[in-house]
């Protein structure tokens, strides 16, 4: 009865880390974004400004109250070395993903790319934990999701968004990430428990890298909520014009 218990609690205390850990807008920060460019200049349609900056408020506190301090420990106590295998098998796994929308824009050379890299890892990085692909420039094509394949046929942006949880998005984004969520592996887990414990696993060690990003930008801004979007809409506008 007690382990049970225990199961259960554990259960419900990931299921909550699946919820704080989605927010951080990972679309703008590490390795791809520089906070630093300077802003392009367009018009930005935010007709929900109101909600939209009450749900930033909302999610700036959970990372400061909740997040940040979870995931130092899970730096403290996960070795660096262990989350970047962790890192680079949720990046194999997900090929799929970018594989499809490759094809679905044409980008015959990225797509054949995409499946070398998934082969390359799999087998010489010891079922993805390892990326020898990565050493390849030819084997390593911009990321690409469904999002952005809508931008490219043309569909705009409709209009900007910030969700409890899920941080900066817009209407077509939205509409991109559910799409894409599809092709998820992970997705066709067998419980709704099952999916939370990989799904909050794999964002948690995730931020693990960069959540210092996300507090040098918002320190820097002089309006965060503005920073954020602008940063947002001008990362995937260049995202779909390449």
């Amino acid at each position: 009865m007690i382990a049970q218990v225990k199961s259960s609690n554990i259960k419900y205390l990931l299921l909550s880390l699946l919820l704080i850990s989605l927010f951080i807008p990972q679309d703008i920060l590490g390795e791809d974004f520089d906070y630093k460019d300077e802003p392009e200049i367009a018009l930005i349609n935010d007709p929900l400004i109101s909600i939209n900056k009450v749900i930033f408020q909302f999610n700036d506190k959970v990372y400061l109250w909740v997040l940040k301090p979870v995931t130092k420990g899970y730096k403290f106590i996960v070795p660096e070395i262990i989350r970047v295998s962790v890192k680079n098998f949720f990046h194999n796994l997900l090929m799929p993903v970018r594989f499809l929308n490759c094809v679905l824009q044409g980008k015959a050379l990225s797509a054949e790319a995409e499946f070398a890299r998934f082969i390359v890892n799999i087998t010489m990085g010891i079922g993805g934990f390892g990326d020898p692909a990565k050493k390849y420039a030819k084997l390593n094509p911009d990321s690409e999701d469904f999002g952005q394949t809508l931008g490219l046929y043309g569909i705009g942006n409709g209009f900007y968004l910030v969700l409890p949880f899920l941080g900066p998005s817009s209407l077509r984004d939205s509409f991109g990430y559910a799409f894409d969520s599809f092709l998820d592996p992970t997705g066709y887990a067998k419980t709704l428990s099952e999916w939370s414990i990989v799904y909050s696993f794999r964002k948690l060690n995730d931020i693990s890298f960069y959540m210092e990003d996300y507090e040098i930008m918002r320190e820097a801004a002089i309006s965060p909520y503005e920073a954020f979007r602008d940063a947002y809409i001008q990362y995937r506008n260049k995202k779909i014009s390449k």
